[in-house]
């Protein structure tokens, strides 16, 4: 779940390159354009986890909002800051905007005290989103392992709107306990989909849980996977992909087959304030969403 960064806006990067500099930026709509949003609805996943839904309100004039399953806006809170957040919507449908989040921080907390009705702003979208197009045809495995699941749950959306142009589909979801686990009921409309497995399991059940016991990564000894038709999108902790990665690979899976949303502290959204940089990406513009080939030799090192 993307909650990044929390600043305030008007915190310009020292030394940034002016956009002007910059052709892949300049020729873009505004990025610092912010544009009004009113919350239309307001959704309780857990205890601290809230889905908003927003609605543009201010159209006139600007370029339609279009955005790929896999990218993020900068959720604005007048007078208090700036968050980077997943959008876990529809991108056919790109003036109703989902994004789940986690009060964890100064921004979101007070996100979270938000009603319908009430007003933010939104900056995006940014980033490199999952490669659904290129997912067309095959199969496709769908991994994610704790509170991370929200950057891939649009994704899922987006496939189950349009079946019949992929083959299997395998959803493994690991949480800690079963209180972590978000989405029950879209996990139950997923399961009920034709050609379609859900596996999940939870490494500290409780006497309620029903599903596997132990860590994600377990699962994938429970799926078949043809590994010449096969897609993988894993979203989560850097220690499951590192460990989950091998894996996979062991079953024939190479790794230009297999993408992961990464998480870090993301200010800017364009690749200038460096926040995010890991080895020569920047993972608000390159990522967050990257094959893991090309990020393979910076994951797990420090100062990465």
């Amino acid at each position: 779940m993307k909650g990044m960064s929390e600043h305030p806006i008007g915190d310009k990067p020292m030394g940034a390159v002016p956009m002007a500099d910059r052709p892949d930026i300049a020729a873009q709509p505004n990025p610092y354009l912010i544009r009004p949003a009113v919350i239309v609805d307001r959704v309780r996943e857990a205890e601290d986890i809230l889905t908003f839904r927003l609605a543009l309100t201010d159209t006139a004039g600007q370029s339609p909002f279009r955005f790929r399953a896999g990218q993020f806006n900068m959720i604005y809170l007048f007078g208090v800051g700036e968050v980077a957040i997943s959008i876990v919507s529809d991108p056919d449908e790109p003036n109703l905007l989902d994004h789940t989040i986690r009060l964890v921080g100064r921004v979101t907390k007070a996100i979270g005290q938000l009603q319908k009705g009430d007003r933010v702003g939104i900056r995006g979208p940014f980033g490199q989103g999952w490669p659904l197009d290129e997912a067309r045809g095959k199969d496709v495995v769908i991994v994610t392992g704790g509170l991370g699941c929200a950057p891939v749950v649009g994704a899922i959306q987006y496939i189950f709107r349009r079946r019949e142009q992929y083959g299997a589909v395998k959803i493994l979801h690991g949480v800690k306990t079963p209180h972590d686990l978000l989405y029950r009921e879209r996990f139950d409309l997923w399961r009920r989909s034709p050609n379609t497995e859900v596996l999940l399991t939870s490494d500290r059940p409780d006497k309620t849980w029903r599903y596997h016991i132990g860590v994600v990564t377990e699962l994938f000894e429970a799926v078949q996977l043809d590994p010449h038709r096969t897609l993988v999108l894993m979203c989560g902790p850097e220690i499951m992909m590192r460990l989950g990665v091998p894996i996979l690979r062991a079953r024939g899976i190479p790794a230009t087959a297999i993408y992961v949303s990464l998480e870090r502290h993301m200010e800017c959204g364009i690749g200038l304030c460096g926040h995010c940089q890991m080895g020569p990406y920047f993972l608000c513009k390159d990522g967050p969403v990257m094959r893991y080939d090309r990020i393979e030799p910076f994951m797990g090192r420090e100062g990465m």
